[in-house]
């Protein structure tokens, strides 16, 4: 064994193999089985096994290695030892990619030898690196069962059918372009996936597999099938879809187990009435047989072309110019219409919260979606191509319209959207059609009216509210231009209760704006309804003020004296020649420009709740979230199965886009490493329809000496929009002049935490480590721990997303069945040390988390790298070693 540890380079850790092995033997060994391909080392372990226990691996009957093992070609040698062996499997896939895909394994070739396995039934040799089929894999006469599937074979051996025992072949997910005829020789073939390849006709030799029940041919490009499918008598199901056929043969219909025909997402024009009227035929995603109308406007463009269906680790596509129709996980649906690219273009897509340092809300404007970002960015369609986007619906918000907005690589604009609500799921969605790719999200915003005012003047309504109209006369402009209007309703009852007078009445708000700078050649006559109560029969007309704000609504003049009113019985009339904010006030107060400024900041905010709740299982694990008063009882009532804590805070009010921070006092502290964390609080940005919550763990930074800890977490302003004036970030209570409102939290006496002593773990402890490397940001032993904290119930998910086996999950849930903190750690390092040579793991882990549905985690993750990536930036500029950025790159980085 030693001697074998030299050969290997394993140092001195063979020391430990000797007596390792045979525990190790003692409990894989048994029933002549040997699984191995649990281990990340399982090939290491084989060697040592086979090294100091011979006589018993030899009479191995059923092995399982991973092929992602780097002493995988070592072990292939001692293979054809194994006499005696039914089933092997060599098996990549174990780790998955940047893009959240299975990691193939090294495996090219098996040794000439093994075809020696008389033995030999079942061979798994998926997730692997072939090219051609091991030439020896045909001289095993008891082989049924083999599995070649996400490989890159493009061609089978022409004597294939020498394989006479064979029932079972599975070469999916390869590049196979034809198939030899002798595949009809496997006269017992009861099973064949040649599903996703790239196959464009069949031989008629198929037709010879009479024992043949299920036949998948989905996924390749093949525009007929041979007439002989119809000898297939055993045949139970036929999947033909997603290929290119126009027509498929009637006598399929006629064969007699067949319980299943799958021909969707084909371009069938001419199928046979007795395959469309039979019961187990699929035929949607072709011209005949759609049973749905299509999602988009031309429905009959789309039909027969290409559908993409995208997991969630993806992030790429690629568009031809035949067109094709893809549909993201995340809801997103596009249609890029034949001609919309002349050559083969790959799109990338991704979702990013939302930053309000480059998304410009507008005064009024809600945010209701994620920034869903398409490159290559500002590129040019031949056709215009359509995008569905779902967002979260706003019941609350009445009279406002939803539109996609998006950035031009200079401005935000508001794309034609038509809103839609899917019949299944309810869910709404906003269609519009672009030209380019860039960003692109979901606004509502107050309704917009609009009209070309030509040189004979029009007349411009309000859909909102029909009593305010604006009068263009003839000359008021030489050329023709763009105006738009937007009117704001404010309640009676809103007035009265901000300006605490119950005198005040004011009319709606009105937005006026144009698409040029220069002023109207003759006065444009604007209608405005009274303020409520008020008539031209009652009228105090020294109690009335009209007002004008600039477009930014930062300042209110009062203009009642520079402009003529006249009064109707519901109306006031005025006339202006530029365009702004105009507001009608009926009051006793004289100077009301201050006033109306504090109530048109109140109307762009919200009133929220802040709420702390802690898990009831794990009380150090606290839920922070800022909640709009409407919500917070359907919240708290979801929420309170898993966690329990305080009433709601007080009422307190933020606007759309608004920075605030949450801060622990009184003996409680967090992670200070946090990436979120600024001046020991944690940042958050409100958005009144997407979710404002942060879950993290609390501690208490000294001693607690078995007693509960009694602190309490308070919520403070950032820095609020640019927009917003000093009036609406004063003091609101307390001594701090930003702070908002604070809730107990208590720590009870708790065990000691993972970071304070991690301690062995199933007989090892977990060393120090770093994965990634200083360009792209480390993740420390630190950071894998807070990770950990914060995983939960769902570690098992999360280990199969990372590519642990199953093999290995249910192991370290019964060697850790007490204790699921262990659960957790084991599964997270063992992940680690697994892959800590491997560059792109730290993106693995992060696909791994969104695949997961634990974003939070991810975007955690995201964040800590950044940091590294910029503290390396800036340690290189300091030593001078930084090269000159091009002006490409500095644009990027801008971006």
């Amino acid at each position: 064994t030693q001697k074998m540890a030299e050969l290997l380079g394993l140092g001195d850790e063979c020391g430990e193999g000797t007596s390792g092995a045979p525990a190790l033997a003692g409990s894989c060994l048994a029933d002549n089985r040997l699984n191995l391909d649990v281990y990340p080392d399982g090939c290491r372990w084989f060697l040592q096994l086979f090294e100091g226990r011979r006589g018993e691996v030899v009479q191995v009957e059923f092995l399982r290695l991973s092929s992602n093992d780097r002493l995988l070609g070592t072990t292939l040698g001692i293979l054809p030892h194994l006499k005696h062996l039914k089933s092997l499997v060599l098996k990549g896939g174990h780790a998955r990619d940047e893009f959240g895909s299975c990691q193939h394994g090294s495996l090219t070739s098996l040794p000439p030898d093994v075809g020696n396995l008389r033995c030999l039934t079942h061979l798994d040799l998926s997730f692997n690196s072939l090219s051609t089929l091991p030439s020896c894999i045909l001289h095993l006469p008891s082989l049924r069962v083999l599995l070649v599937s996400h490989n890159s074979l493009v061609a089978l051996p022409e004597d294939f059918g020498s394989l006479s025992k064979l029932t079972f072949f599975s070469a999916m997910k390869n590049h196979l372009k034809d198939l030899p005829q002798s595949i009809g020789e496997l006269a017992v073939l009861q099973d064949l996936d040649l599903s996703e390849n790239a196959l464009e006709f069949l031989p008629e030799e198929v037709g010879n597999l009479h024992n043949c029940t299920e036949l998948d041919l989905s996924g390749n490009r093949l525009l007929s099938i041979p007439d002989s499918l119809a000898n297939l008598k055993s045949l139970r199901r036929l999947h033909l879809h997603s290929n290119l056929l126009v027509t498929v043969p009637a006598s399929l219909a006629s064969l007699p187990n067949l319980s299943r025909l799958d021909l969707q997402n084909n371009c069938l024009r001419a199928v046979p009435p007795e395959i469309q009227t039979s019961p187990f035929v699929r035929l949607r995603g072709n011209p005949l047989g759609e049973t749905e109308p299509s999602p988009q406007a031309d429905e009959s463009s789309a039909r027969g072309i290409r559908r993409l269906f995208l997991a969630s680790g993806e992030d790429s596509f690629t568009v031809t110019s035949e067109g094709c129709k893809v549909v993201l996980a995340c809801g997103i649906h596009f249609y890029f219409p034949p001609g919309a690219a002349s050559d083969p273009l790959q799109i990338y897509f991704r979702t990013l919260a939302p930053d309000p340092q480059w998304v410009k809300l507008r005064h009024h404007d809600v945010l209701l979606s994620r920034v869903l970002e398409l490159q290559p960015h500002g590129v040019k369609f031949q056709q215009e191509v359509q995008i569905w986007m779902p967002y979260a619906f706003p019941q609350t918000l009445h009279q406002r319209e939803v539109v996609v907005r998006t950035f031009s690589g200079q401005s935000w604009s508001d794309l034609r959207t038509r809103v839609e609500q899917k019949r299944k799921s309810k869910k709404h969605v906003a269609h519009c059609s672009v030209l380019h790719f860039s960003w692109f999200l979901i606004v509502s915003r107050l309704v917009q009216n609009e009209c070309k005012v030509p040189t004979e003047g029009t007349l411009l309504f309000s859909s909102v509210d029909p009593n305010i109209k604006v009068t263009f006369p003839p000359g008021v402009t030489e050329e023709t231009r763009s105006v738009k209007l937007q009117v704001l309703p404010v309640s009676a009852e809103e007035i009265e209760e901000m300006t605490a007078d119950a005198g005040c009445r004011a009319s709606p708000l009105l937005c006026l704006s144009q698409d040029s700078l220069v002023d109207f050649l003759r006065p444009v006559r604007i209608q405005l309804p009274l303020p409520p109560g008020v008539t031209g029969l009652n009228l105090d007309r020294s109690r009335l003020h009209i007002l004008r704000g600039d477009l930014e609504g930062q300042t209110w003049d009062d203009i009642t004296s520079q402009v003529v009113l006249e009064f109707t019985h519901l109306y006031a009339v005025f006339e202006v020649t530029h365009f702004s904010w105009y507001w009608l006030w009926y009051t006793t107060k004289t100077y009301i420009g201050g006033i109306a400024k504090k109530v048109y900041e109140r109307l762009r905010m919200y009133q929220v709740n802040f709420i702390a709740l802690q898990r009831k299982k794990d009380p150090e694990q606290v839920l922070l979230q800022c909640v709009p008063k409407h919500k917070v009882d359907p919240v708290l009532k979801k929420l309170q199965d898993r966690y329990r804590g305080p009433e709601p805070s007080d009422m307190v009010e933020m606007f759309e886009g608004e920075q605030f921070f949450a801060a622990f006092e009184r003996g409680i502290s967090i992670d200070m490493d946090r990436p979120d964390c600024v001046d020991g609080r944690l940042s958050f940005i409100f958005y009144s329809h997407l979710k404002n919550m942060k879950e993290i763990y609390v501690t208490s930074p000294v001693d607690r000496k078995g007693q509960a800890v009694k602190g309490q977490v308070s919520f403070y302003r950032g820095a609020v929009p640019e927009s917003i004036p000093e009036d609406a970030s004063r003091r609101r209570k307390g001594p701090d002049s930003l702070w908002l409102a604070t809730l107990p939290i208590k720590l009870p006496r708790l065990k000691p935490r993972w970071g304070e002593n991690p301690g062995p773990l199933n007989g090892f402890s977990f060393p120090p480590l770093n994965l990634g490397n200083a360009e792209t940001g480390y993740l420390t032993q630190a950071n894998l721990l807070s990770i950990a904290r914060r995983v939960g119930a769902d570690w098992q998910t999360i280990g199969l997303n990372l590519g642990l086996t199953y093999q290995q999950i249910e192991r370290i849930g019964y060697n850790n069945r007490e204790d699921l903190d262990k659960q957790i750690l084991d599964m997270l390092f063992s992940w680690a040390q697994q892959n800590l040579e491997d560059p792109d793991c730290v993106s693995k882990l992060i696909t791994a988390m969104k695949d997961s549905g634990r974003q939070d985690i991810a975007d955690e993750v995201e964040t800590i790298i950044e940091l590294g990536r910029q503290k390396y930036r800036e340690s290189i500029r300091r030593v001078g070693l930084e090269q000159e950025s091009s002006t490409e790159d500095s644009a990027i980085a801008m971006m």
